[in-house]
């Protein structure tokens, strides 16, 4: 007899949906029971709150809503000090999005602060001798090099914004870079398994990073003078000090003499840079409104297209540990991604069906393509409204990025998601920061049987990204919920798979975060190891799925707002904290 016929029982019909429930287990579990290995605290505050991914961030950014300082405010020095402490994923040689919340106007901003390729860049770009260029060379060195969004975003957003002045929220990191900070484990375990060759090949990543020749290992004191003369450049000069003068010269120098790759990164390419503000993109959810970003950032689409398709079954009589809950997320991730594939990349470029691929109608239709008994194949891509003829391309992104959320005392907030891309990104290293590889979010391959990539290389264009930094609102349009996570293309999972904890399961966000993770990418499903979810992979198997056992290490941070203050969590996974008051 089948593992499936042995374990399913009881047939209920949700929303007009058959679901398999497992016997006794969802019947017995509390959600906490099935977390497994983790087992992280909620932290409450009544006035403000940061959740980061190192605690000298966290830190950071408390003390300065502690000075009445903005959202805004905080985010920049949370950034500032994250570039110091956690250089292998995010700095100020990297790009980022950022949702802003101002609640006395109940307006959401969102920044767009993505790299963008070079101006001369051709979609030829990761092509050598008529072929792409394989992945694993192509991100190290300078071509992979875009040109860094965080510090105009950071900028622009503290214009209009900020409440301290611009340079005392540099203080802090200029201290901590001048005095010495202890090397984290996290950031020492990355070096030791050597994934970014660059480090050990370009002279001020190894000198660095590999003193001595080795590693650097957890617990040592490292200083960072060159960062703390780039901050302290850019705190008196603005902007300005980046993207034109010694610096841009720099930062140019360093792509187009390359010891590997060298790129065409120019100073004029720097001094045109623009960050772009952009309409959040929403829909309405359950009782609820859920934001994200627009294009580039497929992350935003593809998180609600998940749940527009998941609003037509009734989550809430279904158990976050249960078997149909992991095959009903596969299934709409596996949708969402498949449109993803095909039509999300610039749109300044490319034409991108944003309101097509979010109408209801069509999501509804997407939906019924989900056979609740089996996997089924691999999934297409949709014709939504105005889809344009184009091709699917795999574009790959690794999970070395950081996320944090904000809210400060006036109520307002930030759901920023910031980047270098492939851990340690180029590998190459100017004035005590990395710079990134973010052009190998691009497809290496150009066209396909004649048919053009929508997310393929071309001058001044942002590449396709899957962060998601995400906000959820009420029935009022009060702020409900501030979350985003790290983790590559496996953004989109972490991240709706967390929302729908909170609003379907009411786990609060704690709780939501400590759940076994569960991904789709329309390739294979991919179960978190070590938790009770490796439980699941016969049956799974059983209605057809490829199933892994993988550590899916997510890095969601969030902020649930109550009403009797601010909830925040850390995803356990990683080494991020949340301070409040």
């Amino acid at each position: 007899m089948h593992v499936a016929s042995l374990l399913y029982r009881a047939v209920v019909v949700l929303g007009g949906f058959t679901f398999f429930t497992v016997a006794a287990q969802q019947e017995t579990r509390e959600p906490e029971a099935a977390t497994g290995i983790y087992q992280q605290q909620l932290v409450n505050a009544k006035e403000y709150m940061v959740a980061a991914a190192h605690p000298l961030a966290t830190e950071a950014g408390r003390a300065v809503l502690a000075k009445g300082g903005s959202a805004v405010d905080a985010a920049i020095a949370t950034q500032l000090m994250l570039g110091l402490v956690e250089p292998q994923s995010s700095g100020i040689g990297g790009g980022a999005f950022m949702l802003h919340w101002q609640a006395k106007q109940q307006q959401l901003t969102t920044f767009d602060g993505r790299e963008t390729a070079p101006a001369n860049a051709t979609p030829l770009l990761f092509t050598e001798q008529g072929k792409p260029m394989n992945w694993r060379e192509a991100y190290v060195g300078g071509k992979s090099v875009g040109v860094p969004g965080v510090v105009a975003l950071l900028a622009e957003a503290h214009r209009q914004y900020g409440k301290l002045p611009w340079a005392e929220l540099f203080t802090d990191t200029i201290k901590t870079a001048e005095h010495g900070f202890a090397v984290s484990s996290r950031t020492a375990n990355q070096l030791a398994k050597g994934w970014n060759k660059g480090i050990a090949q370009f002279y001020d990543s190894k000198q660095y990073f590999m003193p001595n020749g080795q590693p650097l290992v957890e617990g040592s004191l490292l200083k960072n003078s060159a960062y703390a003369t780039t901050l302290k450049a850019i705190a008196a000069q603005g902007p300005e000090a980046f993207y034109r003068g010694e610096l841009a010269k720099a930062i140019s120098e360093r792509v187009q003499t390359a010891p590997v790759n060298p790129g065409t990164l120019s100073v004029e390419d720097l001094a045109n840079y623009k960050v772009l503000q952009r309409d959040a993109v929403c829909i309405p959810y359950r009782v609820y409104r859920v934001c994200g970003m627009a294009p580039p950032s497929s992350g935003g689409i593809a998180v609600l297209q998940m749940l527009g398709i998941l609003q037509q079954y009734n989550l809430s009589r279904v158990a976050p540990d249960s078997v149909q809950a992991t095959h009903v997320l596969a299934q709409a991730a596996k949708l969402a991604f498949a449109d993803r594939e095909r039509y999300l990349a610039d749109p300044a470029f490319v034409p991108v069906p944003v309101e097509g691929m979010l109408a209801p109608d069509y999501l509804a239709q997407r939906a019924k393509l989900i056979d609740l008994s089996k996997a089924g194949t691999v999934a297409q891509a949709g014709t939504p409204t105005g889809a344009p003829a184009l091709l699917p391309a795999v574009s790959p992104e690794l999970p070395n990025t950081s996320h944090f959320s904000i809210v400060d005392s006036d109520g307002n907030a930030v759901s920023m998601t910031t980047s270098i891309e492939n851990v340690f990104g180029s590998g190459l290293m100017v004035g005590g920061f990395l710079l990134n590889n973010q052009l190998t979010d691009f497809s290496l391959s150009p066209e396909i049987d004649g048919y053009l990539v929508a997310n393929r290389v071309e001058g001044g264009k942002r590449p396709r990204s899957s962060m998601a930094p995400m906000m959820v609102f009420d029935a009022n349009n009060q702020l409900k919920l501030v979350i985003g996570s790290p983790g590559g293309s496996r953004i989109i999972n972490y991240v709706a798979q967390s929302i729908v904890a909170v609003l379907d399961w009411q786990l609060n966000v704690q709780q939501a975060l400590n759940l076994p993770r569960i991904t789709h990418r329309n390739d294979y499903l991919a179960l978190e190891k070590g938790t009770a979810l490796a439980q699941q992979q016969a049956v799974l198997e059983d209605m057809g799925y490829k199933v892994q056992l993988q550590d899916l290490n997510s890095g969601l941070h969030a902020i649930m707002v109550t009403e009797t203050g601010l909830q925040g969590a850390a995803d356990p996974r990683r080494e991020g904290s949340v301070a409040g008051q």
